[in-house]
């Protein structure tokens, strides 16, 4: 059996085919159609020379100069996939794939002139220009048949001379030394000059961010998010393909490994709706998020059936259709659904968005492979309840099948350097928790704003932050941390936490050291809608809901009376603050006056759009218990009626900072 091609209208996807893909309706023609419709769109804003786009929007860091080279570079390697998609040839009736080699080679020919006026910046030390050539040395292989071996010999000069800036120089001591790995053995399946030892030397330094189960920090700390999907393990698996019987047989094998390790968790990163956890940086690239599940495919290196990898790919690329993506310009903006600044880096400019070519990468299998003839299979949240534990980047997911949400507790990442340096905090990074229907608060600018799912020390002085994370445990149900919030007016001030979850509730055991008479908040889930949201609140309780039934709930278990009265719980709501929508609420508590020393609270925080739980307020929260035990543990009662319990060692390491000895962690 051979997947159809599409023959779509640009701008319009194919006719949805249930029995193929009983899911998503999504087939090999829809992710054709989708790339014809952004390769079009982005036709218009082409340079007289074809080797620069100059799209609307906010210019990056490295100027308006590299963000035109950044539209030709990751449009290239979109147009690449469906090249060799398509094996050069034009579709009957569909897109003219000659007139797409004949655009990028014009654009490489006058990028890589020095001569021309269009002629593209050099790669020098730690440049922009280093990320853009890692997509044209892909595209160039992907499709050599048909554009590169077709070059004259003076393109093919000029082009192995502009990559070849990258002999001698520097990268980013992060995912940034892929590309440099990429480019050179690119120059060497040509015979161009090069240097074997900085390809090996970018290669054997993922061995140092290796923190196993398939996870890599990208660069040292950390710093864990969805680079391990947009590079950590796809560069390396491309590599292979260019390098051949040039790449050491035994790394090959130690990459898939690792890949197919990573894949057994990152198919747990999508809720039943195909959204991707929101987290970590570089959100804007959307649907790149599922490059890895084709590349496993590509490296028969997937633990994924062939028909849950189309699936979960599928449903991303149709969960941001759906949400209108790209916009009615056929353009992708710098945000998530619509444009959100916030949610970006100032290194992203107006093209940045286009890394989602890598999403295409699935189009280098051919029609006739299971991944496009396989009936889909249904993703792990479509099935069941899920606690997955992620000792590597220190997380927990979460995910339930009644509204198939997902959701990821985070006791490791921060995305600081190594000690002494300590960065302000990141939304996207040091938050207890993110989910496929959230997204964290993050302000436009420098106002002041109350942080989700996040717990502060409260003064004059303002909130305490939540900077570098000093991870204790992770275990199949819990997970514990400590974090210093590193302002000299908290000099003494400490808060650990353990997290325990179930179903769609977590409680968060907190032990809190703070100077007398200090305040306490501790916040919940963020939710988001294009109308405003709705909160109620009672003594120790909040709540915030969409008008669409999806739920925040912070509750207060233990600890929350200050003179014998437990306080009312707020709801926060705010616009303009959320990349999710423009309205938003969040649930809140405030303990008016910490005792001193350290002070145990424990809280209940929910994010469910299940109705059987949302409307019932006795099954969402009131009826979840906890108390401390006589050995000093802290036992805990969800509403379901599920226990849970935090040893005692446990919570007083979140006073001390020393992890809990193995007995203890494995109770």
């Amino acid at each position: 059996m051979t997947a159809p091609h599409s023959s779509a209208t640009p701008g319009l996807m194919p006719t949805a085919d249930s029995r193929l893909s009983p899911f998503t309706g999504y087939t090999r023609a829809h992710w054709e159609a989708a790339a014809d419709r952004l390769l079009g769109a982005l036709r218009p804003y082409a340079s007289d020379g074809l080797a620069q786009y100059h799209l609307p929007g906010r210019t990056g860091h490295a100027g308006a100069w590299s963000d035109g080279v950044e539209g030709y570079a990751r449009s290239f390697l979109l147009a690449a996939c469906r090249v060799a998609g398509a094996g050069g040839r034009d579709e009957p009736g569909g897109t003219v794939i000659g007139d797409l080699i004949d655009r990028y080679a014009a654009g490489l020919a006058a990028g890589t002139d020095p001569a021309h006026p269009e002629h593209w910046p050099q790669i020098t030390d730690r440049a922009q220009p280093m990320v853009e050539a890692a997509s044209v040395a892909i595209a160039l292989h992907e499709t050599r048949p048909w554009l590169w071996d077709r070059l004259d010999d003076r393109v093919r000069q000029n082009t192995a001379a502009w990559l070849g800036g990258f002999i001698g120089a520097t990268a980013n001591d992060s995912n940034w030394r892929l590309f440099q790995v990429i480019a050179e053995e690119f120059l060497a399946s040509v015979g161009a000059p090069h240097r074997r030892a900085e390809i090996d030397a970018g290669l054997a330094r993922l061995d140092d961010w290796y923190r196993g189960g398939g996870w890599y920090t990208d660069g040292d700390g950390q710093k864990f998010d969805y680079y391990n999907a947009f590079a950590l393990h796809l560069y390396p698996v491309l590599w292979s393909r260019m390098a051949g019987p040039r790449a050491d047989p035994a790394l090959v094998a130690t990459h898939r490994e690792r890949l197919r390790a990573f894949l057994d968790s990152h198919q747990y990163f999508f809720g039943s709706d195909g959204a991707p956890l929101h987290q970590g940086r570089s959100l804007t690239y959307r649907y790149a998020t599922a490059a890895p599940l084709w590349v496993g495919a590509l490296a028969d290196a997937t633990p994924l059936p062939p028909g849950r990898t189309r699936r979960l790919a599928s449903g991303a690329l149709k969960h941001f259709t759906d949400h209108g993506v790209p916009g009615d310009d056929g353009l992708l903006s710098l945000g998530w659904y619509g444009p959100f600044l916030p949610a970006t880096q100032t290194y992203s400019g107006p093209a940045s968005p286009y890394w989602t070519a890598k999403a295409f990468l699935g189009l280098l299998l051919p029609p006739d492979h299971p991944v496009w003839t396989a009936t889909e299979e249904p993703s792990p949240v479509d099935t069941a309840d899920r606690v997955v534990s992620l000792p590597g980047p220190g997380w927990l997911l979460h995910s339930t099948a009644a509204d198939g949400i997902v959701r990821l507790v985070n006791h490791g990442s921060d995305r600081q350097p190594p000690p002494p340096a300590v960065l302000p905090e990141s939304p996207h990074y040091t938050r207890f928790a993110y989910s496929t229907a959230t997204a964290p608060q993050t302000p436009p600018d420098d106002r002041p704003y109350i942080a989700d799912n996040h717990i502060a020390v409260l003064d004059d002085t303002g909130a305490t932050r939540r900077c570098r994370i000093h991870r204790l445990y992770v275990g199949p149900s819990l997970a514990a941390s400590r974090h210093i919030p590193g302002i000299p007016t908290h000099d003494e001030t400490t808060i650990g936490t353990v997290s325990l979850v179930h179903g769609p509730w977590e409680v968060r055991v907190h032990r809190v050291r703070a100077a007398d008479g200090s305040g306490v908040r501790e916040t919940g889930w963020a939710v988001a809608h294009g109308i405003p949201c709705v909160g109620h609140s009672g003594p120790g309780w909040a709540i915030a809901r969409r008008s669409d039934g999806l739920t925040s709930v912070l509750a207060g278990l233990l600890g929350w009376k200050a003179d014998g009265v437990l306080n009312s719980g707020v709801v926060d709501l705010e616009e303009d603050l959320n990349a999710v929508a423009h309205h938003s609420a969040t649930p809140a508590l405030i303990h008016p006056r910490h005792p001193g020393g350290s002070h145990l609270l424990v809280s209940l925080v929910v994010l469910t759009n299940d109705p059987k739980l949302r409307d019932d307020e006795g099954a969402l929260f009131r009826d979840a218990r906890a108390w401390v035990s006589a050995d000093n543990a802290v036992e805990v009662r969800f509403p379901d009626g599920h226990r849970g319990r935090a040893e005692a060692e446990l919570v007083a390491a979140l006073d001390s900072g020393r992890p809990p000895c193995d007995a203890a962690r494995k109770r």
